[in-house]
């Protein structure tokens, strides 16, 4: 499955167990931008890497696979999971940060032309 938006917020790595590792990507996806959705995708194991480039606000395109898993709890009632895992992401559109290019009030330019 693919998924094309606005990178929202970038999760910080979660060592699960000594085995296990993920990191969380939400992503603003506006099919009516009147009304975006955020959608929340993970990131295992050495995936979790794909995300150290991107930056708040980047254009992506996140190719995933949807999985989804029972769980028993103490009392036998049963639920059901759903994750949207990270496979392959390319960014599309990169924001750069405008505050570091631009100048402060009154500050003047010291280029010669």
């Amino acid at each position: 499955m693919q998924l094309t938006g606005k990178v929202h917020e970038i999760g910080e790595k979660q060592q699960v167990s000594e085995k296990f590792a993920k990191r969380n990507l939400i992503i603003e996806y506006a099919e009516n931008p009147s009304y975006p959705e955020y959608i929340q995708l993970e990131a295992h194991q050495d995936k979790t890497a794909l995300l150290d480039l991107l930056l708040v606000g980047n254009e992506v395109e996140v190719d995933f696979n949807l999985r989804g898993k029972p769980w028993t709890d103490k009392t036998g009632k049963k639920s059901y999971f759903n994750s949207l895992v990270i496979w392959k992401l390319s960014v599309l559109k990169s924001e750069t940060n405008a505050s570091s290019t631009s100048k402060s009030p009154g500050e003047e330019d010291d280029l010669p032309f």
